[in-house]
């Protein structure tokens, strides 16, 4: 991490040849995240003094906004070294946040062969397999032995952005086995590849939702994947970083849907409040929308809540309890579709194993809601207490099947199980509650009448 003086002078710019020193021997992603903290004046300034290697490598680990705004600012050539020298995923990464006339500007800056490269993973489309991989990756023949695959590696592959895997390949690049780097270095050297590569390969297409990649890297725990075409032919390889960040995305987005924040899972915690507005607002509103139909359900009742003023202590307890057990039920489905624990296939055996724990909680919150309307009631009403248990009872039931249900039916519709949110599922929990609850309670009033 940065040193509190290294802060200071990153501040002050007044002694450039020491601020250049600490940043220069820092590692990359501490040089990048001060860079990013920094005014927008000042980030061009720190950025300049570093090496051109320590350049590129904290350009590539800076946020996408500071990115463009560091492209602005820097001259043309430096620019052009930089996007250069950039891996081709982590370049595509950028220009997707670019645009479209500045992503065309800054592909003439390149050479030839890196804008062929970028052009092409630019051709996926987004979200697949072929859109996230590099093309940087070990490519072996059968025929070489250990020691010439080694040589081979020594000579031509330093600058591959990973060399724990060699794949082989025929001349036509079609993906035939897979040899780790451990294999080559304890192997005799005189060995031939075909005899200890292995033709069992975990391969995805091009066209593989980058999300299921992710799961395949981690079922089989690996650090790198290759990507076919159609053709069976090797074009790339996601590496473990990549899938990492992917896994990140999937994760905040589906927590920002259940919580009702709208958009792709972008709000970052320091985000502008204007972002913040346009991402919360809308489910907000929404919920009050929602929320007219709990209360709709309640006008009808009004003489009944007057009869008995006791339920207007109860509902908001009873709302609560089984909105909390929804969202719970459905944070854990949702959760274990996403990471790839469960498939729409498990939904029997899911529900079942949510309704016996259900079953127990339905018992326990019942009794307790009881035993707080007895407190709160007077005598003549506390058969009341009674209707509010077996409510609760009841409503804890239908949360922990919709939470278990309603997510594993959207992913069976191919549709993101996030999208059902929490607000959603609380508030029509709320509306079958309430009606319940003062629909026992008014029937119960006539009857004692």
């Amino acid at each position: 991490m940065l040193t509190q003086d290294v802060r200071n002078s990153v501040i002050d710019v007044a002694d450039l040849s020491k601020l250049k020193w600490d940043l220069n021997r820092l590692q990359p992603f501490d040089v990048s995240e001060y860079i990013s903290q920094l005014p927008q004046k000042k980030r061009a300034i720190a950025f300049r003094l570093l090496d051109k290697n320590q350049a590129i490598d904290v350009f590539e680990y800076l946020p996408s906004p500071v990115q463009e705004d560091l492209l602005n600012s820097l001259h043309d050539v430096q620019v052009a070294q930089i996007l250069e020298a950039m891996s081709p995923d982590e370049r595509v990464v950028l220009f997707d946040e670019l645009p479209a006339k500045v992503v065309k500007r800054l592909l003439q800056e390149l050479s030839p062969e890196q804008r062929q490269v970028t052009a092409t993973i630019l051709g996926y489309p987004e979200g697949t397999a072929g859109r996230l991989m590099t093309t940087e990756y070990v490519r072996l023949k059968a025929e070489l032995t250990v020691g010439e695959a080694l040589s081979k590696i020594r000579r031509q592959d330093e600058d591959k952005e990973t060399i724990y895997y060699g794949y082989v390949t025929d001349d036509n690049r079609k993906l035939l086995s897979v040899v780790s780097l451990r294999q080559l270095l304890f192997t005799f050297p005189d060995a031939l590849l075909r005899e200890i590569a292995s033709d069992r390969v975990v391969k995805v297409r091009t066209e593989t939702p980058q999300s299921e990649a992710a799961q395949v890297m981690k079922r089989y725990d690996l650090i790198a994947l290759p990507v076919v075409d159609r053709e069976e032919r090797l074009v790339g390889i996601i590496t473990i970083d990549d899938v990492v960040d992917i896994l990140e995305e999937e994760a905040t987005e589906d927590i920002q849907r259940l919580a009702g924040i709208s958009g792709d899972g972008d709000e970052t915690t320091f985000a502008s409040p204007q972002v913040t507005i346009r991402k919360r607002l809308p489910w907000l509103l929404g919920n009050i929308a929602l929320y007219i139909a709990a209360a709709s359900v309640i006008a009808p009742f009004q003489q009944v809540i007057s009869v008995v003023p006791v339920l207007a202590i109860i509902m908001p307890i009873l709302a609560n309890s089984s909105g909390n057990v929804a969202f719970q039920v459905l944070s854990v489905t949702v959760r274990g579709l996403g990471v790839g624990e469960i498939t729409p296939k498990d939904t029997v055996k899911l529900l079942h194993k949510e309704l016996l724990a259900g079953l127990g909680m339905a018992v326990g919150l019942g009794l307790a809601l009881t035993a707080l309307s007895m407190m709160w009631s007077p005598p003549s009403e506390r058969w009341v207490s009674f209707v509010a248990g077996s409510v609760m009872f009841v409503n804890v039931l239908i949360a922990v099947s919709l939470g278990t249900l309603v997510p594993m039916g959207l992913k069976r519709l191919k549709l993101d199980p996030a999208l059902i949110s929490g607000p959603l599922m609380t508030t029509t929990l709320d509306s079958i509650g309430f009606l319940t609850f003062l629909s026992i309670t008014s029937t119960a009033l006539q009857i004692f009448k």
